[in-house]
């Protein structure tokens, strides 16, 4: 007769014996064992959307991101933005017959249905309504840049998701991109001095001027000089925008946006033992979508509850744009960024 003493010793021998011939520590069996994270998407109107869900779904990609997947999207679309009008429908034909995602109505009924969202309407200005029954719901939302369209917006989503306690993240997927990830790393450069940060600089009327594609710049050079700026100047012209920008410690930023002429992103990084603006080729990178930075970064974030960009940063990222736009109103005065935030 077996005891119930000695019925758990085989079952402990058992695991052991499992254990040792399958090579993994119990820790990363339970980890592979626990039920995918169920996201939702908010705004079909963006390549994002496919993007993404192509990274979180096909298993077969080579650079599969596991322990998430899309299962449901709100179609959203702004028919005033050319960029979303134009698009939106293509995109979600692809997500329901190409990857079978369910669609529904609300934003009310996707939070049902999901453990966490994915905001990416390309149209900054619905950010805020679109996050509210999110948060209200207090699903973790990663929202893909520009946080808003205003800095107001920004504000009131930072303090909805503070009052509901609610982790909120979002970012430009160039923060994450591998080469100034790598940049970041280096340790010639770990006390950094200053850094310039360039890129497309495409204008939408329905958006302060650098929120539309100028962030992705400013992202970058946030990246690396982290907050605290204290005022910004801004030079127009029909070619691009140079933006300057002094940070409190003295330290002194550039973003440098084109309009005219071929429009890489790039960066040059001042630090304390070298220079850097470029770093040599990782060779897993080639085999990477250009987005597996950022959206391995929001799975992580799902996972843990915490944003690898603290939404103060975040939200200085969208002062940083508005008072350019004001610099520029002004004929390039320098404008403080407390002059856009809003008083508390």
């Amino acid at each position: 007769m077996i005891t119930p003493i000695r019925a758990r010793c085989i079952a402990v021998l058992a695991l052991a014996v499992t254990l040792v011939f399958s090579g993994r520590p119990a820790a990363v069996q339970r980890q592979e064992e626990k039920p995918p994270i169920r996201i939702g998407l908010i705004g079909l109107d963006t390549s994002h959307a496919p993007a993404f869900t192509q990274l979180l779904n096909d298993t077969a990609r080579a650079d599969h991101i596991p322990g998430a997947r899309v299962v449901a999207a709100f179609k959203g679309g702004s028919p005033d933005v050319e960029a979303s009008a134009n698009r939106v429908d293509k995109f979600t034909a692809e997500l329901r017959d190409t990857w079978k995602i369910e669609l529904v109505d609300s934003i009310e009924a996707l939070v049902k249905r999901v453990d966490a969202v994915m905001l990416l309407s390309v149209d900054g200005r619905v950010h805020l309504a679109q996050a509210k029954p999110v948060l209200a719901a207090r699903r973790p939302l990663f929202v893909d840049k520009p946080l808003a369209a205003s800095v107001r917006d920004a504000v009131e989503i930072a303090r909805l998701a503070r009052e509901s306690k609610t982790p909120v993240f979002s970012s430009s997927s160039l923060r994450f991109n591998d080469e100034v990830q790598a940049i970041k790393r280096d340790p010639r450069v770990q006390q950094i001095t200053g850094a310039i940060a360039w890129g497309p600089g495409t204008l939408e009327p329905h958006h302060p001027d650098l929120f539309w594609y100028g962030i992705h710049a400013t992202e970058i050079l946030y990246t690396f000089m982290g907050q605290g700026c204290e005022r910004v100047t801004r030079t127009f012209a029909s070619s691009g925008d140079v933006v300057t920008c002094q940070w409190r410690d003295g330290r002194t930023g550039i973003v440098r946006t084109i309009r005219e002429g071929a429009a890489p992103y790039g960066q040059v990084v001042f630090g304390s033992k070298g220079v850097l603006s470029t770093m040599p080729p990782d060779p897993s990178a080639a085999k990477r979508s250009s987005y597996f930075g950022l959206v391995s970064a929001v799975i992580e974030f799902f996972r843990t509850g915490i944003s690898p960009v603290p939404i103060e940063e975040t939200v200085e990222i969208m002062a940083f744009m508005e008072a350019a736009d004001v610099s520029k109103s002004r004929n390039g005065a320098p404008v403080p960024i407390s002059e856009v935030l809003p008083s508390r």
